[in-house]
């Protein structure tokens, strides 16, 4: 089953990748930028990230294995197969060197491809990224809970009517995901509920995740990056943001009022900081 073109003014692309079909958009021309996507994401959550970014960019935004359209990977031991994909994404589409923006699990595959690939990435933008904190024990007991619940794919039936709801924006999204869920556009909440239903493996990408603690390994990349976060992200609390800054020698800027989604919540904030950082490394 494939969902409608999450992104628009981006063409929908199939790759196979080491036995994985990958789906991704492209969209723009510029110097490239790769968006990866959070645990239980998908590219349609970049959909207010993603266009303005494209106006100056080559923007390539995948669906990880496992999530929205694309297939899992045979075997996920480490995040290290997500990093490979996306790799031949970039290569497959001459998009390289690029600027890697993560969110969430999405940082680490990004930390992972600058370690792996370093020619690829010319530059790291960590969103709300996880790595840290995630790789605690109770972290461990949340995302296990969460994806034997599957909380995502039970309420995307009812998306458009949350979307539609302040009431139920604060519902699904208070507490955990926005500062202010109430405020969310509705173009964003049917977005970060439309890649649940097609996901095939979320769970392996779970595991990986609390397992891969990138901490010791951050002194081998060797490209600019920038630490970008909520001030009331209560997933991966700011503390993470100042370890990852000292420990990557990186560029750290905060949003005021604003919690883990931080792409949806206040995506012309993380643009602005984005395009300021890019323009700064060029």
């Amino acid at each position: 089953m494939t969902a409608a073109k999450p992104l628009a003014g981006f063409e929908e692309r199939w790759a196979e990748v080491r036995a994985t079909r990958v789906r991704y958009f492209v969209a723009g021309d510029g110097p490239p930028v790769l968006l990866v996507h959070g645990l239980g994401g998908a590219a349609a959550t970049w959909i207010a990230v993603a266009p303005p970014l494209a106006e100056r960019h080559r923007v390539v935004v995948p669906d990880l294995p496992g999530h929205g359209g694309s297939s899992p990977v045979p075997a996920l031991p480490n995040l290290n197969p997500f990093a490979d994909a996306v790799e031949a994404l970039l290569r497959r589409e001459e998009a390289a060197p690029a600027a890697v923006v993560g969110h969430s699990l999405g940082g680490v595959v990004a930390l992972r491809l600058a370690l792996r690939h370093p020619d690829l990435v010319n530059a790291v933008v960590l969103a709300g990224a996880a790595g840290i904190t995630s790789a605690t024990r109770l972290a461990e007991t949340a995302l296990t809970f969460s994806t034997l619940v599957q909380p995502g794919r039970r309420l995307a039936r009812f998306r458009r009517s949350i979307a539609r709801s302040r009431f139920l924006r604060q519902a699904v999204f208070g507490g955990w995901g926005a500062s202010d869920a109430a405020a969310l556009p509705t173009s964003v909440v049917e977005a970060f509920l439309a890649g649940p239903p097609l996901h095939t493996d979320v769970a392996s990408a779970a595991a990986a995740l609390v397992r891969d603690d990138p901490r010791a390994e951050l002194g081998g990349v060797r490209c600019r990056c920038l630490v970008l976060w909520g001030a009331r992200d209560s997933q991966v609390p700011v503390g993470d943001a100042f370890e990852y800054a000292r420990r990557l020698g990186a560029d750290l800027r905060v949003i005021a009022d604003c919690g883990h989604l931080l792409i949806g919540e206040r995506p012309g904030a993380c643009v602005d900081a984005i395009e300021d950082f890019l323009g700064d490394s060029a």
